[in-house]
């Protein structure tokens, strides 16, 4: 289904992935602390310099550092681009949730994530950032934590210093998040309820009347939660489901309203010892693949694997890495599937249904990584996490894998690569 167009190394773990809604631009959340915004090339149908067609589908295109910057101490764990892509947000281990322009990477605003923990706790830092309408952030702590934010209306700044609301869905922390679709009576057309995964349960909360159900304890810790709407509706299923990634390789789905327990499961991954996590997943797109509702689940041993919903089968395979979880997983503007996980980042495009020449395959080809005497110069700025953190994250996180550790090479200069 893909084919690799480039690999963009980092030089510290990856922690989080954001892509731009509307323009060919992903941001990256690095173990390090550093944030980084890189320009995709644009995707077009005219043929390039070479007479070989776009630059972007041949590997002739440039990724560029628009900025980048270190933006947490510690690491930052999580970054999230706003509805209009006009801002980003990023949260880290230093406790601090920062809003910065995505155009310059300049920083507009900035708030102390709440201490909800136990007396003496320092800090509670955060798993995720999620931005669920124009005018609200949602932010999860390890804690278990969901605070809602207030956005001013088109500044993507805070309207105070305190969360509006603070729920607690789950008894561990939140590890993912899937806004469900706005009601028929909805006036804004933004979504107000959401389903959350976190520990061994699943849970659905309303932006104003909290946590309305929990799941029972499904005995796997459930890792990442995806809805899916427009499939076949036969007897009482109306077609929407939400899909939810376990532990184990076992992709469970639920059908909407109906929240005590799953309705369907489908191994993903058969692994000996039961299976690989999964991690994070995407629908993808229309225009993109075999047709039908396709969704590429990232997969803790590095794979990313294609399931068709319906034949509930795997219909394809790539690998992202050999050692290193798949943690991000999405498509740009362009229809690009966008892959990350240890310290490397993929752009995948459309496999051509044609038999390729020795020509057009050595024009796929991994980018250079930058100066080195750059990257040596910018080492003095990074701090290693505590061991306590590491411990920590090492303990809770199964699919981590180590994607925690921080510390790792430094930021490398990587800009106008070809």
């Amino acid at each position: 289904m893909f084919d690799t167009v480039c690999s963009f190394p980092l030089t510290s773990d990856l922690f989080s992935q954001a892509i731009h809604p509307t323009e060919p631009l992903i941001a990256v959340g690095l173990s390090s602390g550093h944030v980084h915004a890189l320009r995709l090339p644009a995707l077009d149908d005219e043929t390039g310099d070479n007479g070989q067609g776009s630059p972007a589908k041949n590997g002739f295109g440039q990724i560029e550092t628009a900025w980048r910057t270190r933006r947490h101490k510690g690491s930052c764990r999580t970054v999230t681009f706003s509805h209009d892509g006009r801002a980003l947000y990023s949260a880290g281990t230093d406790g601090l949730v920062k809003a910065a322009a995505t155009e310059t990477g300049q920083v507009q605003d900035k708030i102390a994530i709440p201490i909800t923990v136990s007396p003496g706790k320092e800090l509670d830092p955060p798993t995720l950032l999620h931005a669920l309408t124009p005018q609200t952030l949602l932010l999860a702590t390890d804690s278990s934590a969901l605070h809602v934010y207030d956005l001013r209306a088109n500044e993507n700044t805070f309207a105070a210093r305190r969360p509006q609301q603070t729920y607690h869905p789950h008894e561990d922390y939140i590890a993912s998040i899937a806004p469900l679709p706005p009601t028929d009576a909805s006036t804004t057309g933004f979504s107000k309820q959401w389903v959350s995964t976190g520990g061994t349960t699943l849970a659905v909360t309303d932006l104003r009347r909290g946590v309305l159900v929990q799941s029972e304890d499904q005995e796997e810790e459930l890792l990442s939660a995806l809805y899916v709407s427009g499939l076949p509706a036969r007897g009482t299923s109306r077609g929407e489901k939400i899909l939810v990634g376990g532990a184990s390789g076992v992709l469970t789905l639920w059908e909407k309203g109906v929240w005590d327990d799953q309705d369907e499961r489908i191994i993903v991954d058969k692994s000996p010892g039961g299976g690989e996590s999964l991690d994070v997943m995407t629908l993808v797109p229309e225009a993109v693949g075999p047709g039908g509702k396709v969704v590429a689940v990232g997969v803790g041993d590095g794979t990313v694997k294609f399931v068709k919903l319906g034949a509930n089968k795997i219909v394809d395979v790539v690998q992202h890495h050999e050692h290193e979880g798949v943690v991000s997983l999405g498509f740009d503007v362009c229809g690009r599937m966008i892959t990350g996980g240890g310290e490397i980042i993929k752009v995948w495009h459309e496999a051509e249904q044609v038999v390729e020449n020795a020509e057009s395959t050595a024009a796929k080809r991994t980018l250079d990584v930058g100066d080195e005497e750059e990257k040596a110069a910018e080492g003095s700025e990074v701090d290693e996490d505590s061991e306590e953190e590491k411990t920590k994250k090492r303990k809770k996180r199964k699919r981590g894998k180590g994607k925690d550790r921080s510390g790792g090479k430094q930021v490398a200069a990587i800009s106008s690569l070809t």
